[in-house]
């Protein structure tokens, strides 16, 4: 096989076949909100799809947030269906590593979402982030509708004028539709929380967003 840098994206025909037809099991209740992990959701509640490097800490953020029913980690923006963890840190699946939101949009706002996710991480970094490097570690956004890619794209710029005043360079984000999300193994559900001191390699720039503030 020829080499390929995993800093270097997955063409579709060189992705891992992985397995159209098994699932990954997924726990019943979420180890911290004792929420379910898996849909239908009740009414009021929508989801996001946020993916800003290693998923464990990245989680732990979201599900620290007020107004966040659940959150789970897995596997999207690429090719292989069902993928596992060590396929997805081959950087052969084109998938990044992203956490599941849940969220009840009375309590909390996509906006005041979108601020978690930029200020928790360097959106400049490309396909690594701070000493992850690879596909499965980039900066990516998956919308579930045109209000979200709307928001999305209205904070990107809000924060890139806040990044550049800094000295940071360009957001390196993907934002894209959703297509499919892919759960993760059942051990990295909330693997902070069943593992206090486990790695977290989630840190932001230190610059405030301006977004997502309710008066």
């Amino acid at each position: 096989m020829i080499f390929r840098h995993k800093s270097e994206m997955v063409s579709p025909d060189q992705a891992l076949p992985g397995r159209p037809d098994q699932t990954m099991p997924v726990p019943e209740q979420h180890f911290v909100l004792g929420t379910p992990l898996a849909g239908p959701w009740p009414a009021g509640m929508q989801t996001a799809v946020f993916g800003l490097g290693c998923f464990w800490g990245a989680e732990r953020k979201f599900w620290q947030t007020e107004g966040v029913f659940s959150t789970a980690v897995g596997y999207a923006g690429g090719f292989t269906p069902n993928a596992t963890y060590e396929e997805a840190c081959s950087g052969r699946t084109g998938h990044a590593e992203v956490v599941l939101v849940v969220f009840d949009q009375a309590k909390v706002s996509y906006e005041q979402l979108l601020k978690v996710f930029w200020e928790n991480h360097d959106p400049t970094q490309g396909m690594r982030q701070g000493n992850d490097v690879g596909t499965q570690y980039r900066s990516t956004i998956y919308t579930t509708g045109p209000s979200q890619a709307a928001a999305v794209e209205a904070s990107a710029a809000l924060y890139q004028a806040q990044l550049t005043a800094a000295g940071y360079g360009t957001i390196t984000t993907e934002v894209k539709p959703l297509g499919e999300f892919y759960y993760a193994e059942p051990y990295h559900q909330q693997y902070l929380a069943k593992n206090p001191n486990g790695y977290c390699g989630i840190g932001g720039t230190g610059v405030s967003c301006p977004i997502g503030l309710r008066a």
